[in-house]
């Protein structure tokens, strides 16, 4: 995995923001099925929505939201996803998950999967990945310093999202995949290394880690 640029090492780790489908849970929307169903779309499917006239943009929402909540109600979480939650919440350090997919199935996953954060953002609350807007919102609604934060994602919009807000993008490349690398302060094979991103000062159980 490559070097980072920046690190948790040499400075306190206030917070870590996870991306939901692809990061938290293993990827299970077929996007390119969704294009074809709504038809005659190319590229990022929310900004392709917003340019449709409003008829066609609420039949276009439509079939994205149903392709998400089928999604959602079958979601499988990906190795270790609770448990990095698990400890990080034993550590205090504040986490919260940010998803371009709608509040619905994001509150579902959580649900579902007993998983706890102190934070959640979807994209009915306002500007979506890659504006560095959710990131900085979270950050403030954390009352956390963006430039002490992780953002973990496995997508391009994750990272460009953490990099233009000033935190730090951590990219999650499973099973030796390739992409994006670039774009990446920190490139990581499965979530348990994101433990090792924070820094030492923070606690667990009120015991120095």
């Amino acid at each position: 995995m490559s070097p980072p640029r920046t690190t948790g090492a040499d400075r306190s780790t206030e917070a870590v923001i996870f991306d939901l489908d692809g990061t938290l849970t293993v990827p299970d929307l077929d996007f390119d099925e969704i294009r074809r169903e709504i038809g005659a779309i190319e590229g990022p499917i929310l900004e392709a929505i917003q340019e449709m006239p409003r008829d066609a943009g609420a039949r276009a929402m439509e079939i994205l939201e149903r392709h998400e909540t089928f999604a959602a109600a079958r979601a499988r979480l990906r190795p270790f996803a609770a448990e990095v939650l698990e400890t990080l919440a034993r550590r205090r350090v504040p986490t919260a998950v940010l998803t371009r997919n709608s509040r619905r199935s994001l509150d579902r996953v959580l649900n579902d999967h007993g998983l706890r954060v102190d934070a959640r953002r979807s994209r009915e609350d306002g500007a979506v990945k890659p504006s560095p807007e959710p990131v900085l919102a979270l950050c403030a609604q954390l009352g956390v310093a963006v430039e002490r934060t992780f953002v973990v994602g496995d997508y391009i919009f994750d990272l460009q999202s953490a990099r233009a807000a000033g935190a730090t993008a951590v990219l999650l490349l499973p099973d030796g995949e390739e992409g994006h690398e670039d774009e990446a302060d920190i490139v990581v094979g499965d979530l348990r290394a994101v433990l090792a991103l924070v820094a030492d000062t923070a606690t667990e159980d009120g015991v120095s880690s």
